[in-house]
């Protein structure tokens, strides 16, 4: 469900509305009626971990087997070759 709230009132029920949001609500808050920002729950760290290790187990799809990076054409600051 999503709540509709000015900053005024966002600002004194601060930890309400956080509240809410960990609840599955969306909190809109709003600037002389018209929303300004929202507040959602983040995910949680374990979910966002499994997307990350699957993201890695899969590895680039589009980078041949075998490939390797070439960085002959990197120089640092002084235009000479790393």
């Amino acid at each position: 469900m999503k709540v509709f709230v000015e900053i005024e009132e966002a600002a004194e029920r601060l930890e309400d509305l956080i509240e809410l949001a960990l609840l599955g609500d969306e909190i809109v808050i709003c600037r002389d009626g018209t929303p300004a920002a929202t507040f959602i729950p983040i995910e949680k760290k374990e979910e966002a971990m499994d997307k990350i290790l699957a993201l890695a187990t899969e590895g680039r799809k589009n980078v041949p087997v075998g490939a390797t990076s070439n960085h002959d054409d990197v120089y640092n600051e002084h235009g000479l070759p790393i």
